[in-house]
């Protein structure tokens, strides 16, 4: 009855496929619980395994420039001196959103924020443009870290 089930609903749990046996588990005077299926499932293998999709944020491996890492000995004394910036993903229903985050190194404080649904440019820019926006200290030196030190850039604004 399982593999019947399976070939109609493929990847359907122990739980989903408890409740679809219990009709036919009754008609047949079986009792067998949840776990008991579950059990049974694995010591004949035909448990169905979830295979979860973790998106990649990081590509060390790319063409681009890779700049040097200005912020090593750099010491942070003072608010809008050093920008780091940072990407993370975000499960939003059965897909990702890539959220882009620039933080001030000094002060901790968020300066901009992108959530984007693709892993591209356009979300960290918009996050860049955000925290430029928000800037006060306009006419000081800003150096603007990310990852790696593959786009560490200085800002003279």
């Amino acid at each position: 009855m399982v593999s019947a089930i399976h070939r109609e609903i493929k990847g359907l749990g122990t739980s989903k496929l408890h409740l679809l046996l219990q009709s036919s588990l009754k008609k047949s005077e079986i009792k067998m619980g949840r776990d008991k299926l579950h059990r049974l499932l694995g010591d004949r293998g035909m448990l169905i395994r979830r295979k979860r999709t973790v998106p990649k944020t990081t590509n060390s491996c790319h063409w681009m420039k890779k700049y040097p890492n200005l912020i090593r000995d750099f010491t942070i004394d003072t608010t809008e001196s050093v920008w780091v910036c940072d990407l993370t993903y975000i499960c939003v229903g059965y897909d990702f959103s890539y959220l882009s985050l620039i933080t001030d190194a000094h002060s901790r404080m968020i300066m901009g924020y992108c959530l984007h649904q693709f892993l591209t440019t356009e979300g960290c820019l918009n996050a860049l443009n955000m925290a430029l926006q928000a800037r006060n200290k306009r006419n000081n030196n800003l150096i603007h870290h990310s990852d790696r030190s593959t786009n560490t850039v200085v800002f003279n604004m």
